[in-house]
């Protein structure tokens, strides 16, 4: 299976990803924390990849995505952004409400 593939079938798996540096419960960047608080302010279920448990991940992602840095959320399988667009998206209201949208009823 290709790194792509991969990617692709970790997204397929799941409606809200945040492919991160660490874990949720510990963050090992200030971005990926910041987004963890984002999508628990949200009130939304979410999973993660760790991206420093796999370098071909975090490294095949940067050009999948074609966005270098890290956190990367994804919500139904397209790329919402990293920390700085969540952080807007969340102070206008605007991530919360994508996010409602997909979750499970």
């Amino acid at each position: 299976m290709s790194i792509n593939e991969r990617i692709e079938d970790q997204l397929n798996s799941h409606a809200v990803l945040l492919y991160m540096k660490g874990t949720p419960y510990f963050p090992q960047c200030g971005f990926s924390s910041k987004a963890v608080q984002i999508l628990q302010a949200c009130e939304t279920e979410f999973a993660y990849v760790n991206i420093f448990d796999d370098s071909d991940i975090r490294e095949g992602l940067k050009e999948y995505s074609s966005w270098p840095t890290f956190p990367q959320l994804y919500a139904k399988g397209e790329l919402v952004g990293g920390a700085d667009i969540m952080i807007e998206m969340f102070e206008s209201g605007e991530l919360k409400a994508l996010l409602d949208d997909i979750k499970p009823a």
